[in-house]
């Protein structure tokens, strides 16, 4: 099918008969993905709106988004990159999160292929230019969403640096609840982690610099644990950095983490090759409005964000996000879905 360029941002449907996607091509935004239980009951396990509008008009906490040009957090908005140092925008306390005041969530991405059949798929481009958000050098991103198998989504991210080294580090931003997503909290959802370690992080949410294991304290998810059972333990929530050291590979992916709904068992296993994953309990959310009526409030949803660790552009001992000119940055997801 021939390259369709942006025009007004719309949403668009990707189905398989068994689970059924909508992805809006502002922010490559997942609104909506209807996945069955054991009996075959459908519910849309994600949070967002209705339309785009709220989403345009910025109420979204990064709700179902691609973030970037650089996930998370960067430390005082600053980085320096061969021998130049760059500003961002400050937009999370005194740090740039998410690509800054105007990053990939809040632009409208083009949709240059889609394809039917048995694997259907859309694949979304975005142009980000030189000094975008203060950022270096001219970037081209693809995200190819796809449906594998009867109850599998993939996500497939890539971004060539053209004329300058930069940082990249692109992040789904889904926050899910596999009980429906207008549920209620999502305390009740058992996880499991495979990462022994995490990232931690001072009062501004900002990596210190260490890895440190998760062994005997509230963040051990490396066995099935509800997600509620030790949260108070943990000033805030959960909003921490996991390093993914442990999980069984499978056609190049690291098993990451699975989550389990017990009213209805259904279960999300996401697979990845990303070296980290964010483990945010949607700490932030107050009352906001949704789709068909519902309330989002405080961990109402689950995210699980893969990523680059959190401003590893400034941390030399975590694993690097800069992309050489001509190099391109890969990063893949494989959300199954079983029950």
């Amino acid at each position: 099918m021939a390259a369709k360029l942006a025009k007004e941002p719309e949403i668009l449907e990707l189905s398989n008969g068994s689970i059924t996607a909508k992805i809006a091509t502002w922010g490559a935004t997942i609104t909506s993905l209807l996945v069955p239980d054991a009996h075959g009951n459908l519910a849309d396990v994600v949070l967002g709106f209705d339309t785009l509008e709220p989403y345009m008009k910025g109420i979204s906490p990064y709700f179902g988004c691609i973030v970037g040009r650089v996930a998370n957090r960067i430390k005082d908005g600053k980085f320096t990159l061969n021998g130049v140092e760059y500003s961002l925008a400050i937009n999370n306390g005194p740090n740039s999160l998410h690509g800054g005041l105007k990053g990939f969530d809040k632009v409208v991405w083009d949709v240059v292929e889609r394809k039917g059949g048995e694997c259907p798929s859309i694949t979304f481009q975005y142009h980000s230019k030189d000094g975008e958000e203060g950022y270096p050098g001219d970037v081209t991103i693809r995200a190819t969403y796809s449906l594998r198998h009867s109850t599998t989504l993939r996500l497939d991210m890539e971004a060539v640096a053209e004329n300058k080294a930069t940082p990249i580090n692109l992040a789904q931003h889904t926050y899910w609840n596999l009980a429906g997503h207008n549920s209620g909290h999502t305390l009740d959802h058992s996880i499991q982690i495979w990462g022994k370690h995490i990232t931690p992080v001072d009062e501004n949410t900002i990596p210190t610099g260490e890895i440190v294991p998760v062994k005997d304290t509230p963040f051990d998810f490396t066995t099935e644990h509800k997600i509620g059972a030790r949260i108070n333990d943990v000033p805030g929530g959960y909003d921490h950095n996991y390093v993914l050291d442990c999980g069984d590979e499978k056609n190049g992916l690291k098993h990451a983490v699975k989550l389990k709904d017990p009213s209805n068992s259904r279960t999300l296993d996401l697979w990845t090759d990303a070296p980290g994953m964010q483990f945010y309990t949607a700490n932030y959310v107050d009352s906001i409005s949704g789709k068909s009526g519902a309330v989002y409030v405080k961990h109402s949803g689950v995210c699980l964000e893969t990523q680059g660790f959190p401003n590893a552009i400034n941390q030399p001992n975590f694993p690097s996000v800069v992309v050489q000119p001509g190099d391109k940055y890969k990063h893949s997801m494989l959300f199954e879905f079983s029950a």
